[in-house]
């Protein structure tokens, strides 16, 4: 097991290290490698919990993301990145020491995750889908305020800007707070990340109306 995360480790950083949009783009790159080792330990929490088969689901979340080895022209080419990072994979994974059902599962999972769609027949296990319910919890915790605040140049904002885009956030934290995901395991830590980011929110909001 160690030997096939080690080699898919030693092969995404090589992706990355000869990867022509990363070496323009060393922040980008900072950040990729780093939410992917994020979603990986994500996914090995999910794993332990559920007593899937550990290394099945970290290796797909370490190549999850693997197309963002490619500069991306359009929306289209983003929408599509789960589906090219599984055609990516296929290979690398054909090489390791795999049985064919986790290359399948591994590839589906990395297909669908970004809307829900494959160019090629999968199983829809719990296993498939934790790989995109990863990469979400990632997407809403701490580092992503912290980003997101930084990226809206939230402190130069004029007040009514700040008032309304915290109120928008609550709003959609609202709708995703009973989301339920492929897992026991992986519902409860997205619920704790929407609980901190709401209760984050909610104290700011009411900072904001104190400072006017």
């Amino acid at each position: 097991m160690e030997q096939n995360i080690r080699r898919t480790l030693d092969f995404l950083k090589h992706q990355f290290d000869q990867s022509v949009y990363m070496s323009a783009n060393p922040m980008d790159k900072k950040y990729r490698l780093e939410h992917t080792m994020r979603v990986t330990n994500i996914g090995k929490e999910i794993a332990r919990g559920e007593g899937f088969e550990e290394e099945t689901l970290i290796i797909g979340c370490l190549l999850h993301d693997l197309s963002y080895v490619d500069t991306f022209d359009s929306e289209d080419d983003w929408l599509n990145h789960g589906r090219t990072a599984a055609k990516m994979a296929r290979p690398f994974l054909e090489t390791l020491n795999l049985r064919q059902d986790q290359i399948d599962a591994i590839c589906y999972g990395i297909a669908i995750h970004v809307d829900d769609q494959a160019d090629f027949p999968g199983e829809r296990s719990p296993l498939a889908l934790s790989i995109g319910d990863c990469d979400n919890i990632d997407r809403f915790d701490v580092y992503r305020i912290h980003e997101t605040l930084k990226n809206k140049l939230f402190t130069d904002l004029p007040y009514e800007e700040q008032a309304e885009y915290v109120g928008n956030v609550l709003g959609r934290l609202n709708k995703y707070k009973d989301m339920e995901f492929a897992t026991k395991t992986g519902t409860q830590l997205w619920k704790d990340r929407i609980t901190f980011q709401m209760e984050f929110f909610e104290r700011l909001q009411a900072q904001l109306k104190a400072s006017v």
